[in-house]
């Protein structure tokens, strides 16, 4: 169902135990890396959203065969890393930079010529961090203005392995060439200044040292998807809420440690491991918090939970800051502004740098909010609709389906007074 505006009333009922959709970068790698292989792997538990479908309608256009066996798992019939067939239609990646820079590191090395693109909002987005590594590889990328899409990838006789320093802290760039490495010498080193999300190592590692024949991939629950419900359940007085299967990835982690820095009540136990990705049972009770500083090294790896964690910082006592995050103003929309605009319009004080924002903590009063089209915006605010004064409105919600396509009915689940209008 198309979302366009969804209105929340406060709410003081969050309890049980709710499910979290699975994991959106394990998912898009799964699917990429699953297709490159010499078999058969079943997917379990993927994430059938747009920005995942988009992955799976490119790779099927592709000549790669995908069948769902049930509601939740899928089988891919892997043809190799030199199976892939040209497309016959350009390949439209919609609203998923996941898809568009892993797909990137993919293509440069086959032999056929690809034409990638997106949406208004992506063709926005910097592609020229993922361009430049590659291109050093001997790819042949063009692009518009030398940084955005639409991606034009011509042949090329052969890749090389490099040595490369990462200019920013990207998974994506660092996936990106780790996929097109997959067609040099698998030799490639990629130096890190901080460490980002590292679930493609952990499958490559998975899917090409593991002596396991028969191989079959479980994706975890989202942790960024996850966060929204464990602030909802610690900003509301009473709350006492379960969410059972969250990937915990240690590189992915940072916004449980920040929130426990504020003083956020989490249990984390039950830890399960499937292939190379650690998962657990989610426990989150009301807690009152309090502003922090938030350490800079925390920041890369808590990067899409910052919306969600600036809902938190509005809610404590004090006054919350954090900077280095300027990758921020890079996303779906710039989210340090879209952040600012909507705690204004809800009566919190905030001041805005160019790469963080200082918020000073208070009563959330109610007011309608532009997400600017961006997911973790709209669903951001909807929780700041549980204790606010007044109900939300959050506006322009639609893409709330790139990621989470039930968040409506799961938050509905969990005791949110929310409805789409």
């Amino acid at each position: 169902m198309t979302i366009l505006n969804l209105l929340i009333k406060p709410s003081k009922n969050l309890n049980g135990s709710i499910t979290i959709p699975a994991d959106k970068s394990i998912t898009h790698r799964a699917i990429i890396l699953a297709a490159l292989q010499n078999k058969t792997i079943l997917i379990k538990n993927w994430l059938q959203s747009l920005d995942c479908l988009r992955t799976l309608y490119a790779i099927e256009s592709m000549g790669i065969k995908a069948e769902q066996v049930n509601a939740n798992d899928i089988v891919i019939y892997g043809n190799g890393l030199n199976g892939l067939q040209a497309p016959s239609i350009l390949l439209d990646l919609g609203n998923s930079g996941t898809a568009l820079r892993l797909l990137t590191g993919v293509l440069c090395a086959q032999k056929f010529s690809t034409k990638l693109t997106g949406d208004s909002s992506l063709t926005k987005r910097p592609m020229g961090r993922v361009i430049q590594p590659l291109q050093l590889m001997g790819a042949d990328i063009a692009a518009h203005q030398e940084n955005f899409a639409p991606l034009i990838i011509n042949p090329v006789t052969k890749l090389k392995s490099i040595n490369y320093t990462l200019k920013i802290a990207s998974a994506q760039v660092k996936s990106a060439i780790l996929l097109a490495d997959l067609y040099a010498q698998r030799r490639s080193q990629i130096n890190e200044i901080v460490a980002t999300r590292n679930h493609t190592e952990l499958m490559l590692d998975y899917l090409y040292n593991n002596s396991h024949h028969d191989k079959s991939i479980t994706i975890p629950g989202d942790l960024s998807a996850a966060a929204f419900f464990i602030v909802a359940a610690t900003i509301t007085p009473g709350a006492d809420l379960c969410m059972p299967n969250i990937g915990i990835n240690p590189t992915r982690s940072a916004c449980i440690e920040i929130l426990k820095m504020m003083g956020a009540d989490i249990t984390i136990s039950t830890i399960a491991l499937h292939n190379n990705e650690p998962s657990a049972e989610i426990r989150v009770k009301h807690a009152k918090l309090h502003g922090i500083t938030i350490p800079v090294e925390l920041v890369p790896n808590a990067i899409d939970e910052f919306p969600i964690l600036a809902i938190a910082a509005a809610c404590a006592t004090g006054t919350t800051l954090f900077r280095g995050a300027k990758e921020l103003r890079f996303k779906e929309s710039d989210r340090l502004a879209a952040i600012a605009a909507g705690l204004r319009t809800c009566g919190i004080i905030v001041q805005e740098f160019v790469d963080g924002l200082q918020i000073n903590g208070g009563v959330l009063s109610g007011g309608t909010i532009d997400s600017f089209g961006d997911h973790r915006i709209a669903m951001a605010f909807a929780v700041a609709g549980l204790v606010a004064q007044q109900p939300i409105m959050v506006q322009n919600t639609q893409n709330i389906a790139t990621s989470f396509p039930d968040f409506v009915a799961v938050a509905q689940s969990a005791g949110f007074d929310i409805r789409a209008i």
